[in-house]
């Protein structure tokens, strides 16, 4: 791999299955190889985590992101951003909500990109080996707002019936 300050390294959390963290960098466009997760770890070293034991890769903000608060898993309302509404339950019963591109060719094998529920949270992107997944459930599809219609145009008639005398009226 290159330098860990290149613009296509960016930094990532690896979550296991059994609870521990791998904290380092990776490359966006070839993180994941035949062996499993690959980046550099943040004494600088080439670490490769196999794919069954990856849980989550989470594509974050800061390393140490202040004082540790617990992210929400699910949307507190219909998400605003367009895709599909997923509900993921994991092989350890865990679960989350998250939104996935409704273009599935986008989808990375062996896995699936998504947006997690909390904006404004350290995590921006997280990447779930469909290994580590027990059920994945569609919830809805949703929309971008972007794209709204545009009102009808109701038409007056120039001519307009006397109320009483059923004549046309001026």
């Amino acid at each position: 791999m290159a330098e860990a300050n290149s613009s296509t390294h960016k930094k990532i959390v690896v979550r296991k299955l059994d609870g521990d963290e791998v904290k380092g960098f990776a490359n966006t466009a070839s993180f994941f190889g035949s062996e499993g997760v690959e980046m550099l770890d943040l004494n600088g070293r080439f670490v490769t985590v196999p794919l069954g034991e990856v849980k989550g890769v989470y594509f974050v903000r800061d390393f140490e992101a202040g004082a540790p608060r617990r992210e929400r898993k699910t949307f507190l309302t219909r998400p605003k951003i367009g895709g599909l509404w997923v509900r993921l339950t994991f092989i350890d019963n865990d679960f989350m909500e998250g939104v996935i591109p409704n273009n599935l060719k986008t989808q990375q094998e062996p896995g699936l990109m998504i947006i997690p529920p909390d904006f404004s949270a350290n995590n921006l992107k997280i990447y779930i080996p469909k290994a580590a997944l027990r059920q994945l459930e569609v919830l809805s599809v949703v929309t971008d707002g972007g794209a709204k219609r545009a009102r009808r145009k109701t038409t007056y008639s120039t001519r307009q019936l006397r109320l009483f005398t059923g004549r046309e009226g001026d």
